[in-house]
């Protein structure tokens, strides 16, 4: 053996895969789906018949959960397609910068300042809008292989 350190770079995560494989044949209309490396929640399916070469095609129709682009797939529904771990976590809205980050005050009492305010204008307006009147606002946070975005809003009342 050797007498040399070896140093190892790891790049990788904790091991906790974004994904996990799932047979295409079992992928319903509002499940998630891995198309093009992006998570996307699936609106469409449809199914072809065995053809010549004994495959049955699913066609899926899908929406990105981040950009709502619409992206489409054909894959056999033998078989297995990536689907993403998605979360959903809900968070009280503390302050708005300027710079379009918000502050966010988490289960455990401490701030996640790492979000920008999302890019659709109607959720966008009523953030503002409701923060400008003070209200206490929480925001739910979709996350999923490493974005974050914040995608619905729920308004608990005055500050009090």
């Amino acid at each position: 053996m050797s007498d040399e350190e070896h140093q190892f770079e790891s790049k990788a995560d904790a091991g906790a895969s974004k994904t996990y494989p799932q047979q295409a044949g079992t992928i319903r209309k509002n499940g998630y789906i891995v198309i093009k490396g992006r998570p996307c929640k699936v609106v469409e399916v449809s199914t072809s018949k065995t053809g010549k070469h004994g495959h049955a095609k699913c066609h899926f129709v899908a929406i990105d959960i981040f950009n709502a682009k619409k992206l489409e797939d054909i894959v056999p529904s033998s078989h297995n397609c990536d689907v993403p771990h998605v979360t959903r976590t809900d968070y009280q809205l503390i302050d708005i910068s300027e710079d379009g980050f918000v502050s966010l005050l988490t289960e455990n009492g401490s701030t996640k300042d790492d979000l920008r305010l999302p890019t659709d204008e109607n959720l966008l307006s009523q953030i503002k809008d409701g923060f400008a009147e003070g209200k206490d606002l929480v925001v739910s946070v979709m996350s999923s292989m490493g974005e974050e975005q914040i995608c619905a809003l729920k308004d608990v009342g005055p500050k009090t």
